[in-house]
Parts: structure tokens; sequence; C-alpha cells
């Protein structure tokens, strides 16, 4: 039996023993639903392909995961062209959504181009927030980093060389996921022995990086909105639930020895709020930042050409610079 035909039988093995919830009609964030939306303001854009190239191999609906009968999936991009000699560095890429829908297959065109780069790209599902409030997703994003440890040798893999990198509301996932690797309260007990869920590197694409700053609470706990997105995910309006606010906030959990993080940014503010103030923290605490503005861009400019290219080369340039792929 060859190596991709085991790897496709473990999978199904983990698939049968827990299932995964049916497809919701409400969750419309994917690329198609926003390409209709934009499209009039942004007629050249395109929605990037997500077909597979000959030189990476895909291995789908991987269990990393198991919350109650629930089963938590991923998707491993792998480069073909990988050296034999060194495990590959891993990015666990997390989808946006407004913490309340979208899908993992939202980031499958990034995964490809990651793997053409000589890196592995895991793209995650994680319970939403109609599923499981905060910070389940947290616990589901570091499990997914867990997994990605204990199952290194399995994929030829570097447990060394793993970051984080998500957009929109994943991009806030992934870097309070990121910033607090060394603190137990964000595992959900789920992981993979007693392996790290420490990053080495975080992306962030257009996520919030401060739930509490006037820009963000101006969107963000909208009162008209009943609730918002990120009330329904937070449990309550921030005169509410102040304190869960703040703790989700990344900017709140800026420390020395943190991963460097990458902050890529649309023209619209909003989205990630409280970025400058985190890096001018993350300086004071003598941790390497980096920004990226596109000029001219809407949210979810990722999913799209002529955007996602730039993207993937920003996110390259700087991962080159910590976990190298070649």
């Amino acid at each position: 039996m060859s190596a991709l035909a085991a790897l496709c039988l473990h999978a199904a093995a983990s698939a049968a023993s827990c299932v995964e919830p049916p497809p919701d009609p409400a969750n419309t964030y994917d690329a198609q639903h926003t390409y209709a939306k934009l499209a009039r303001d942004y007629p050249s854009i395109r929605i990037a392909s997500a077909a597979l190239p000959v030189d990476v191999n895909r291995i789908g609906g991987l269990t990393y995961a198991q919350q109650g009968e629930r089963c938590l999936k991923l998707d491993l991009y792998l480069p073909l062209a990988a050296r034999a000699d060194v495990g590959m560095p891993v990015v666990v890429l997390v989808h946006g959504g407004g913490w309340r829908s979208g899908f993992r297959s939202e980031f499958a065109p990034m995964a490809v181009r990651l793997a053409q780069q000589g890196y592995a790209a895991a793209t995650i599902s994680y319970r939403l927030s109609g599923e499981a409030p905060y910070p389940a997703a947290i616990h589901d994003a570091r499990a997914a980093v867990h997994w990605v440890r204990a199952h290194a040798g399995q994929y030829h893999l570097d447990p060394q060389r793993i970051a984080l990198a998500g957009g929109s509301a994943g991009g806030q996932i992934a870097s309070l996921a990121g910033v607090t690797g060394h603190l137990a309260q964000f595992d959900s007990g789920a992981e993979e022995g007693a392996v790290s869920g420490a990053v080495q590197a975080i992306v962030n694409i257009d996520g919030l990086s401060d739930f509490t700053t006037e820009l963000a609470l101006k969107h963000e706990d909208d009162p008209a909105k009943h609730p918002s997105a990120a009330g329904a995910w937070l449990g309550g309006r921030y005169a509410e639930q102040p304190a869960r606010w703040n703790e989700a906030s990344p900017i709140r959990h800026v420390h020395p020895g943190m991963p460097p993080i990458l902050f890529i940014a649309s023209a619209q503010p909003r989205f990630s709020a409280g970025r400058e103030a985190m890096a001018a923290a993350m300086a004071q605490a003598g941790v390497a930042s980096r920004t990226l503005v596109l000029p001219g861009t809407p949210h979810s400019f990722w999913l799209f050409d002529p955007w996602l290219q730039p993207t993937v080369d920003a996110t390259v340039a700087f991962l080159n610079q910590r976990m190298p792929a070649r």
C-alpha cells in the first residue's frame, strides 16, 4: 500500500467515529456570495482559484479534534517537491465569517499557493458562535496546532516551525490563539498528548486586535444589532461582558517572547481596529511585527485576485525570515 493510500485510510477511520454538523443554509460567507456584493464596485476582481496544481497534494477531511460526537476537520495541503531530509514548515489557516459563519475552503486558494512556495498548509473548520461561543474557537485553533505538532512525523512536517494565520474573524482567532500559546486556559483539554500549542509566527489578515477601541465598538457593539456578530460570540454587549471583550482582544496579551506578527490590512480600518496600538505594544516588549496595508481594497480581499498573490507574497517573505521553507 502506498503512503498516500495509508493516509487516506487513516482519515476515513477517523471520520467514522464522529460527525460534522449538517450544512447551515444561513451560512453564506464564502467567495461566491462576497463576489456578488463586491463585483459592482470592483469589476476587475476574480474569485481566486482553488484548483489543485500538479505540484501540490491535498489530504482532505482529517479529524484534528473531537468534542463529544462533533468532528473538527482540516484539509492538509502538501508541496510534492519538499526536501526528504527536512520536515516542512506549516501554516494553520483560520477562516473568517464574523465568528458565526464561513468555511475552511475559504483559504484553499491561499493554501495551494503557500504549498507551491514550500509550506504545508492546513485549513481548519472550527465551532462557530451559534454552536459554541467564545472561547471555543480559540480552543479549536489551538487544538489544530497540537494536532499538527503531534502528527508531524506522519506527514513529514516540522513541529518546530508552525504558524497561525487567519482572515477577518479568523485573523483575530489566530492572533489570540497564537499570542496566548503560553496560557493553558486557552487549551480545551482535547489536545494530542502533552505537545505544545505554541507557534513560531502569526499572520493576521484584516482581523481585530482590540475589541474595545472606539472604532471597534462603533461597529461590533452597535445597539441596533440584536446581537452584533461579536456580541453573539462573546455572550453579550461590551457593557454586559467587559472582561470577556478585553480578554478576547489580542492586544491584552502582548508579552516579551510572543511570536512575531504580520498584519495585512484592507483599506477599511474598522476590521483591523487596534492594529497600530498592538504593533506599538509589541515593539515596547521587544517583539517584531510587520504591517502591509493594501490600498483601495475591500474587506475579504484575500478571496480574490489580484489581491491574493500580494497577500501570499507578503506572508511568504515574512515567514521565510522566521521559518524558511527552502
